[in-house]
């Protein structure tokens, strides 16, 4: 069994000006560091503009297409378990979440993801219930310990996140440092067969 540190990709979802997911990662993040033995990576969506239009088997990209997809593609597949934060837009998760998940399918599977959403009166459960069938397709796996923001405006403004938020981040990297570790241990004896 490795011993080496778990590497968590916390994946910022959303791309609106002025979005809450930034602030939101960066109190994860800072949740994350307290946990032993995990080394952070994070992944904000903005950074990587990927196009819709994803190429079909065997169609080259165009070199600016490549250059976003090589500065992405090398991160999530060398990650060892997944923080998804995701904003909840009309009952779901964002296109370039979809987009960004859809662009990769190898580096997904056979690896933990938890979620973290946030929204209005729902917090956000919606966009993540969807989430658990799509990672599920890409052959991931959701952890059932998950954050939810209710209505969280205002809230992070000097990085603290509302009460009990913290204990909760606690609980959701234990059960995903457990998954992620086991995982890992899985691939490296036998290789996923997707």
């Amino acid at each position: 069994m490795s011993t080496a540190p778990l590497k968590l990709a916390v994946v910022i979802g959303s791309v609106r000006e002025n979005r809450l997911g930034a602030k939101v990662g960066d109190w994860f993040v800072s949740q994350a560091a307290q946990h032993p033995d995990v080394e952070v990576d994070v992944i904000d969506v903005i950074e990587h503009p990927l196009p819709l239009a994803i190429p079909g088997f065997g169609q080259e990209l165009d070199a600016a297409t490549q250059e976003i997809k090589d500065g992405i593609t090398p991160r999530i597949a060398a990650a060892d378990a997944f923080v998804v934060i995701t904003p909840e837009y009309n009952h779901s998760f964002p296109a370039s979440l979809k987009n960004v998940i859809d662009w990769h399918l190898s580096e997904w599977a056979a690896k933990p993801v938890g979620l973290v959403s946030y929204g209005g009166m729902g917090g956000g459960l919606r966009a993540a219930e969807h989430l658990r069938q799509v990672f599920a397709e890409v052959h991931a796996t959701t952890i059932r310990e998950m954050i939810s923001f209710h209505n969280p405006w205002g809230a992070f403004e000097d990085g603290a996140a509302p009460e009990g938020a913290d204990g909760a981040a606690k609980k959701l990297l234990d059960q995903l440092t457990w998954w992620g570790r086991a995982l890992r241990t899985a691939r490296a004896e036998t290789p996923y067969q997707a």
